[in-house]
């Protein structure tokens, strides 16, 4: 046991080397990126709107498609079915969510600054729970919004939950939803803070 402790404690204080840094630092940068960048699209396909109606939700807003006026029509539609409208002030994660990827921006480069591996392991950590918490959060409310429909709307439908990745038909709409250039950007980090970790995996104290 104490060897393994001895084991971990000198990986943590492992230094970074050249390599590792300059990953951190595209890391940083593409998760700046991100937060201009569009996180995942909804697009509804119907006989009425052939050309579909677009949505494109970002850490910090709604964006709706035809110079937004495809926002209205979604909502028009919400409310036939009961469901609530969506309302960009009603999504507190988009109040904080840019400040959450700013801190971890701020980490990332302070791993590159400080070059210990205890810095990776902490952002690692920190980076998972957080993207496995949006995760269930956007998967909570999806669920809350295709459930909680007003029972006296003019179309009665089965309670739902619209799709977070592919396509599934409701009434006649087929609905897809499918992540975008800003969540693959997020996606790459944690995996750049794998890569900064593996180049200096074998640097002397």
């Amino acid at each position: 046991m104490k060897d393994f402790l001895r084991r971990e404690y000198s990986f943590l204080r492992r230094p970074l080397n050249l390599a590792s840094r300059l990953i951190l630092l595209v890391a940083a940068g593409l998760l700046v990126a991100a937060v201009f960048l569009p996180l995942w699209k909804i697009h509804l396909v119907a006989p009425q709107y052939r050309e579909g109606l677009v949505l494109d939700i970002y850490t910090h807003k709604l964006v709706g498609g035809n110079n937004g006026q495809d926002l209205h029509e979604i909502n028009v539609l919400n409310h036939y079915i009961g469901m609530k409208s969506l309302q960009q002030a009603d999504f507190v994660e988009m109040k904080w969510m840019p400040f959450a990827f700013g801190v971890f921006v701020l980490l990332a480069l302070r791993g590159a600054v400080i070059g210990r591996m205890s810095s990776l392991v902490d952002l690692l950590v920190l980076f998972l729970y957080f993207t496995a918490f949006s995760l269930g959060s956007f998967y909570h409310r999806l669920y809350t919004y295709g459930h909680d429909l007003d029972p006296r709307a003019p179309m009665t439908i089965e309670p739902f939950t619209p799709v977070m990745i592919g396509s599934q038909k409701l009434a006649n709409f087929v609905q897809t939803s499918l992540p975008q250039s800003g969540a693959y950007l997020i996606g790459l980090f944690p995996l750049l803070i794998f890569a900064a970790m593996w180049c200096s995996r074998k640097e002397e104290l």
